[in-house]
């Protein structure tokens, strides 16, 4: 299946099962009005809603706004430096541990939705990702049972305002700026995905290929940053974890290329889709 999060004309926000060009709101489809995201990844609506088919109304993915398939996740986790490709790129070798960070939900806007380069710096990057979305709870969680966790897969643009991020050792800063990065446009589940290695993640700026390189080169693997992970903290349905960018980002291009107001930046991983964003200043 796939699962997005959307806005009505009115202002209303729903999950719901997309198919073609179309939504169907899950809620309808299970008789529980309202249903959200964080409340239908984390429960057996799950298994129902693969039985049920589709029930309800189509409407029009051209008449809705697509948000972050799960707009108020309880985490976020971003992985740096994951890629070998990207390792490499940077001058390192590749470290002992995951490098690990964490964004808010104001920083991540959905498919379709505007980025925005901030008036404190021109230095704004693009990072392609493959995003987890965590189903089912877990605390110590071995890397052998790590993909019974996993609900589905996502597109993520880890935009990154540069500059700041050097500011000093930790992340953070050039991480976290309002409506700077994006998840979408849906959340592919995990029987559909079975294989998220094989699949091939591209960065296009512009309609020009930036970044290009299969999921195989993550320099640690999904299950292996899942137990990582969920020693220091239970994860819940719902969660996020960005899984890192590969090489090619603007930073380390020569001359370096930043996002301007009037681009467009494609994250497209085979077996999910393209997740597509224009990016505005500031106001």
């Amino acid at each position: 299946m796939k699962l997005a999060t959307y806005k009505t004309k009115d202002g209303s926000v729903f999950c719901g099962v997309v198919i073609g060009d179309s939504i169907y709101d899950a809620g309808d489809i299970l008789g529980r009005p309202g249903l959200h995201m964080r409340a239908l990844l984390g429960s057996e609506a799950m298994a129902e809603l693969r039985a049920a088919g589709t029930k309800g109304a189509a409407i029009p993915l051209d008449n809705v706004t697509l948000l972050p398939p799960v707009p108020k996740p309880d985490k976020i986790i971003c992985i740096g430096l994951n890629y070998m490709s990207h390792i490499k790129e940077t001058g390192r070798d590749k470290p002992q541990w995951p490098s690990i960070f964490t964004r808010y939900p104001s920083s991540v806007v959905g498919h379709g939705q505007s980025l925005v380069r901030p008036k404190a710096s021109d230095w704004f990057d693009f990072e392609g990702e493959l995003a987890i979305i965590i189903g089912k709870p877990g605390r110590n969680i071995s890397a052998a049972d790590a993909f019974e966790h996993v609900a589905g897969y996502s597109c993520f643009n880890d935009g990154s305002i540069r500059d700041f991020q050097r500011h000093t050792t930790q992340f953070w800063a050039g991480k976290n700026f309002d409506r700077s990065g994006a998840m979408g446009p849906w959340i592919v589940t995990s029987d559909e995905m079975q294989d998220p290695d094989a699949q091939q993640l591209t960065t296009r700026l512009n309609g020009e290929v930036m970044q290009s390189t299969s999921i195989s080169d993550l320099a640690f693997s999904i299950p292996e940053l899942i137990e990582y992970l969920s020693t220091v903290t239970e994860l819940l349905p719902g969660d996020v974890i960005a899984t890192g960018t590969p090489s090619g980002v603007g930073l380390f291009r020569e001359p370096k290329l930043f996002m301007k107001p009037g681009d467009r930046i494609e994250i497209e991983i085979s077996g999910i889709g393209v997740l597509t964003n224009l990016v505005e200043g500031e106001a």
